[in-house]
């Protein structure tokens, strides 16, 4: 055994240890490292398609493209819409097809003409059977520059989806509708989300964001040709003067450094002239500011206010084609966009004129309401689903929704506090002996929406909730989110028209108004027809009293 334990070490000279074969050794771990960080990150990645959607590649490629187009290449825009179906989104998916095929929208002013890529007339009550069970429906809105100067829309809308067949390597089941109803002609259009093997289709976030659109704007180049100097200039020319966000203030905004300082110079005359126009234009709006020697300093919130600029321009033209299709007459001093710079409006009383899509994108709704205070209100309501079908020329009381945080919110947050990071009944009933079982389930309630609603509350298997340290943070960002969604809420007073109330035979929101000890202030414009005849009214009553037994309001 002795002999094994004895040995002899011989030591070598001593190598340097920034060796080449020692860095290419260190430079192998760290890859790996970093390797194995990017595949972790991968994994927490929200899932987008990226691996494992159709047209990745192609997405990628149309994409190199963006920064070579030019300025003579026409322009598309293709706006995509995810949808789950499952089996509680029918309801919403044959509202949607029933709203895109509503009145109005052709050239002829007549209802929606839905169409598929063999027919004409497509069947839109088979399309939404055959969509009955998918997981999920992509929803299109392409518009294409100069759209109006085609006759017809169904061939282009055509060639498009068969290009992203063959971009995407399957056949697709679709039905379109084209509107002509505004400024830029565009088509609405409803993808099953199944591919021809009857599996999930999985589109790739390069492709939903580069590739379509590019092959939109590819087709129309192709249609058209593509535009001429005149043209561009003209349009150059005309973004000059607009209160909007327009392509000149995306190059300035390229080009301003970490000041938000620009130059009017430019080595283009042509370009240098249009620098320095918008420069004057945005500085009459407050959004730039002259330093000398042709330089400028953009203002900080420059993106914001033209957005919000443009949005009220969209506003004031649906305000104007809404009022103008029904024969009224509004002064301009008489519009209004409801809640619009106040944190908390007025209610607004009146009658329903219009309700339509705001953003067709994102399914948000609109009213266009004429209130009993002379003013034409537009109001944003969100989400399409968040207020019932209202009848036109119903009576509605629109109030906005608060945005705060609750007491229960703060409540849940002490409780937890104190008990290690957990809520629940019987906890909150220890930390506060003074409340009932039922008070403490309305907390519950209101955790269990959170939970639904992805606030980052969880329900543990004991049946405890587990309350994160800045619960109160995100109750806010809750809130605010379903304030997005649904701003204001809408009660309808009578949903049979003013005109009808004069006559009928029971209680309604006129009788109510006369019989108030404080009827709402009517002004003698707008809905100066709405203001009560009291002597009128009371004669129409006293001739139905019989009538008015057991019945009802309306």
């Amino acid at each position: 055994m002795s002999d094994d334990d004895e040995f002899t070490p011989r030591l070598g000279r001593q190598r340097q240890q920034g060796g080449k074969r020692a860095r290419r050794y260190l430079g192998r771990v760290v890859g790996a490292a970093i390797r194995s960080a990017e595949k972790g990150s991968i994994r927490s990645r929200r899932f987008d398609g990226s691996r494992i959607g159709r047209g990745a590649s192609m997405g990628r490629l149309l994409s190199s493209r963006d920064r070579f187009g030019g300025l003579r290449a026409r322009r598309a825009v293709v706006k995509t819409r995810l949808v789950r179906i499952g089996t509680e989104g029918m309801p919403a998916a044959r509202a949607h097809l029933r709203y895109i095929q509503r009145d109005g929208v052709t050239r002829e002013g007549a209802p929606g003409e839905l169409y598929s890529a063999e027919r004409d007339t497509a069947d839109g009550k088979a399309f939404l059977q055959r969509c009955d069970g998918d997981r999920h429906q992509f929803r299109f809105i392409v518009s294409a520059e100069d759209g109006s100067e085609y006759p017809d829309l169904k061939p282009y809308i055509r060639r498009l989806m068969t290009q992203m067949e063959a971009d995407l390597g399957t056949r697709l089941d679709w039905v379109a509708v084209d509107h002509f109803n505004t400024a830029h002609p565009h088509t609405h259009i409803m993808l099953r989300g199944v591919d021809d093997t009857g599996q999930n289709l999985i589109i790739a976030r390069e492709y939903i964001s580069h590739g379509i659109r590019e092959r939109a704007a590819e087709l129309v180049t192709l249609d058209l040709g593509p535009r001429t100097p005149q043209e561009i200039e003209a349009r150059l020319r005309h973004d000059i003067g607009e209160e909007r966000m327009t392509a000149i203030d995306r190059r300035l905004i390229r080009s301003m450094d970490a000041d938000r300082m620009v130059t009017s110079v430019d080595r283009d005359p042509f370009q240098q002239s249009l620098r320095a126009g918008r420069l004057q234009k945005l500085a009459s709006m407050g959004l730039a500011e002259s330093v000398g020697g042709g330089r400028w300093q953009l203002a900080e919130d420059l993106e914001e206010t033209l957005r919000m600029l443009g949005e009220r321009g969209d506003i004031i033209r649906t305000m104007q084609r809404e009022l103008t299709a029904r024969h009224l007459q509004r002064p301009w001093l008489g519009r209004s966009l409801f809640g619009a710079g106040e944190t908390d409006p007025e209610p607004v009383v009146g009658r329903l004129i219009a309700r339509g899509l705001a953003d067709e994108h994102s399914d948000r709704h609109y009213l266009l309401v004429d209130g009993i205070d002379g003013h034409a209100h537009y109001v944003d309501i969100g989400r399409g689903d968040a207020v019932l079908p209202i009848p036109e020329g119903a009576i509605v009381r629109v109030t906005a929704r608060r945005m705060e945080v609750r007491e229960a919110d703060r409540v849940v947050a002490d409780v937890a506090v104190a008990n290690g990071g957990r809520y629940s009944v019987d906890l909150h009933l220890r930390h506060d002996p003074s409340a009932t079982q039922a008070f403490a389930e309305t907390h519950v309630r209101r955790l269990e929406a959170m939970r639904r609603g992805g606030a980052g509350v969880e329900r543990e298997a004991d049946g405890t909730w587990s309350i994160p340290a800045d619960h109160v943070d995100r109750a806010a960002a809750y809130e605010a989110r379903r304030h997005r969604e649904q701003p204001v809420e809408v009660e309808t007073l009578s949903a049979r028209p003013l005109d009808q109330l004069r006559e009928a035979d029971a209680a309604t929101w006129v009788d109510r108004e006369l019989a108030s000890q404080s009827p709402l202030p009517i002004r003698d414009a707008g809905f100066h027809c709405a203001r009560p005849d009291r002597r009128g009214r009371t004669r129409q009553l006293s001739r139905s009293r019989p009538l008015l037994c057991g019945r009802s309001h309306l």
